[in-house]
């Protein structure tokens, strides 16, 4: 609840990037009460008080609500600046963070929350980041009582919350699924603004880092249910999809994984395996990708290769990554299809002595534009679900994956009321 010392329940931090806008715009849409007014006292965060200002008045103009900015408070502060940092902490009930990359910008975000007793979504898909503010921030944000929440964007609750849709919908024990992601786009094509693309530079660029890092946590391996998934080969053919496919180089692998992980060793669950895919349509479409993969996969191995990566996205992405973003056309014609195909054995099946699955499912996650519509939702939905379904969170606080913060809750129901549709495609016995 907001109170005199904390007066918002929610801060947009980095509002006025070129995410945050969206993100901002999305929490105006959820908290309008019937007389048009703000349900929940909240906020927007930045360095300019100009340009927050100025996504606030584009947001009201945009929704027809005049007296939005009247309502929404705005907090002046800097990543530079850890003060600044936990002033804005100290305001708020949860933090929406939109700042990234995250790798250079997400952790004295992070610090200030823990240390300040606030909460803290992001909507990061760097692995190294991610994985780096467990192993640094878990036990001290237990301590605190607080959620630390990453990857709440595309990155990744359409996978990760996906896996568990199908574990739920499977009459069974699910072992293993394989996703297929197939972005569609309309008559202008599609585009993602460039600072998706630096966080993927910079990561590519810094795999040792990520390796260290996994081999210095040195954690148990979980067990493996049924046959172990195969990995396919970097293009593989996906008949039911009519599609080739190349492996999803993003961070939903690693956040399924940590997901679980955590359900298996704190809910005893039994573990899934996870793999996914692009589903990327015919030759011509896996010739050029292969061509700016393999482009992109030599320059990211040098310094000067990762400047001039970041220099000339729209070159080097072959015009899928720009400086300027999508155009709002590009965004309303675009939309999603995650596609997940299940294996795993009826109630009355042993899998101990790793008999072949004799279940399969097929599920489906669909949604609007990925980056800066499904994103948004997913991300608001995710602090409302935070804020409102704490009985159904983990007990104690910590920095969770969205799988393992939102289990139990009802964020599957929040997101197919908003245009994030789970459904079953198919289910029988083999």
């Amino acid at each position: 609840m907001a109170t005199a010392q904390r007066p918002f329940h929610l801060v947009v931090f980095g509002a006025s990037g070129f995410t945050g806008q969206f993100v901002t715009e999305e929490v105006a849409r959820e908290q309008v009460d019937p007389e048009g007014h703000s349900r929940l006292p909240w906020a927007v965060a930045g360095r300019s008080r100009e340009k927050l200002q100025g996504v606030l008045e584009r947001a009201a103009l945009k929704l027809g609500r005049p007296t939005l900015s009247s309502e929404v408070g705005i907090i002046i502060c800097d990543i530079a600046n850890p003060a600044s940092l936990d002033e804005m902490a100290k305001q708020a009930t949860l933090v929406l963070n939109c700042v990234g990359p995250y790798r250079f910008y997400g952790e004295p975000v992070v610090k200030a929350c823990v240390e300040n007793g606030t909460s803290c979504i992001d909507i990061s898909g760097e692995p190294q980041f991610l994985e780096l503010m467990y192993w640094k921030y878990h036990e001290k944000a237990a301590e605190k009582g607080v959620y630390i929440i990453g990857s709440s964007g595309f990155d990744s609750i359409p996978a990760d919350l996906g896996v568990i849709y199908t574990r739920n919908k499977m009459k069974g024990t699910l072992t293993a699924v394989e996703s297929y992601l197939a972005v569609h786009s309309g008559p202008e094509g599609m585009c993602i603004h460039d600072g998706t693309w630096k966080s993927a530079v910079c990561g590519f660029g810094d795999q040792s880092n990520l390796k260290k890092l996994r081999n210095q946590s040195n954690l148990k391996p979980i067990p493996i249910v049924g046959p172990k998934l195969k990995r396919r080969w970097p293009v593989s053919y996906c008949r039911e999809l009519s599609s080739y496919s190349i492996p999803f180089l993003g961070s939903d692998v690693s956040v399924v994984k940590r997901t679980q992980r955590y359900l298996y060793e704190n809910l005893d669950q039994s573990p899934v395996q996870y793999a996914a895919y692009v589903a990327v349509g015919g030759i011509t479409s896996v010739i050029k990708l292969m061509f700016a993969g393999l482009f992109f996969l030599f320059f990211v191995r040098f310094g000067i290769g990762r400047q001039l990566l970041i220099k000339f996205p729209w070159l080097f992405s072959f015009g899928y990554f720009s400086k300027q973003g999508p155009t709002q056309k590009q965004i309303d014609a675009s939309s999603f299809t995650m596609t997940f195909f299940g294996q795993g054995y009826s109630p009355d099946f042993c899998p101990a002595d790793k008999n072949k699955p004799n279940i399969r499912i097929c599920t489906q996650v669909k949604g609007p534009e990925p980056g800066y519509v499904t994103t948004p939702i997913a991300m608001v939905q995710a602090a409302m679900t935070l804020l409102n379904d704490a009985s159904d969170l983990p007990k104690a606080g910590g920095v969770f994956t969205p799988g393992a913060a939102f289990s139990r809750t009802k964020l599957i129901d929040r997101l197919n009321q908003r245009g994030i549709e789970f459904s079953v495609i198919s289910s029988s016995e083999v």
